[in-house]
């Protein structure tokens, strides 16, 4: 049998994660440490692979429900290997290394068992809550894999140099970078969008280090819908900017 299929055979590596394509992720399991993948992210697997959910203490279950932050996961455990996929988003492996990383927790894929997560909290200029005020630490030695809608662009922080980024677009930064979320809007139309940009809540960043920003806003943080006080028409989330637009005659 022949067919342009066979170009998309497994890799063969002797590494833990492999990038199988831009958009599938192999890890291979020895039966020392367990990898917590994303519930349902399971695509194939090979061996004798047990999954399980991923038990959440209450302190973790409470500050999900509070936040909106937090990881939904399965413990992946024995000896073989399993892939994993999400929306065909891409995928990226980060070495997390000592320093730490801030992701929002919708973009993670999978991260080895023995890292550990904390939700923190993300200032803005008004104290409106909404999406992008909080987001996840991941800390200590090993590897976590990210997904972005698209390839994305990873921008260079440097005392010199600062970032701003849409809030919806950034998936990631560098733990020790000094992080405020804000709206670049005059005083007379902070209840308003940008003007008439469409644009609305941003990050800036500042410090040393990184920020990655995918090129969609397809899959924004979870924490804000309609209802829920400003921060829908601030153009954050699903239903604002990019979903239902509420704020092109408001205030008008």
């Amino acid at each position: 049998m022949q067919s342009p299929l066979f170009a998309y055979t497994e890799q063969q590596s002797t590494d833990r994660y492999v990038i199988q394509n831009p958009q599938l992720l192999r890890v291979a399991l020895t039966g020392q440490e367990d990898v917590l993948a994303r519930k349902g992210a399971m695509v194939a697997y090979q061996g004798l692979i047990d999954f399980d959910g991923e038990y959440e203490s209450h302190s973790r279950q409470h500050a999900r429900a509070h936040t909106g932050e937090g990881l939904e996961l399965m413990r992946c455990s024995g000896q073989g290997t399993v892939h994993l996929a999400n929306l065909a988003q891409y995928i990226h492996v980060v070495d997390v290394g000592q320093d730490g990383i801030v992701v929002d927790s919708d973009y993670v894929l999978a991260l080895d068992s023995s890292l550990h997560t904390e939700v923190v909290a993300v200032d803005s200029q008004y104290g409106i809550s909404g999406s992008g005020k909080y987001q996840l630490t991941v800390s200590g030695r090993g590897k976590v894999a990210l997904m972005t809608s698209g390839p994305p662009l990873l921008m260079s922080v440097t005392p010199d140099k600062y970032v701003n980024a849409d809030a919806d677009a950034v998936v990631a930064w560098s733990a020790g970078l000094r992080v405020q979320m804000q709206a670049q809007t005059h005083s007379s139309g902070v209840l308003r969008r940008r003007g008439s940009t469409g644009e609305g809540w941003e990050l800036s960043f500042l410090g040393e280090g990184f920020a990655l920003v995918q090129p969609s806003e397809v899959m924004p943080p979870q924490g804000a819908e309609i209802g829920q006080g400003l921060a829908a028409q601030y153009g954050v989330g699903r239903h604002g900017a990019h979903g239902q637009n509420l704020s092109n005659d408001w205030g008008r």
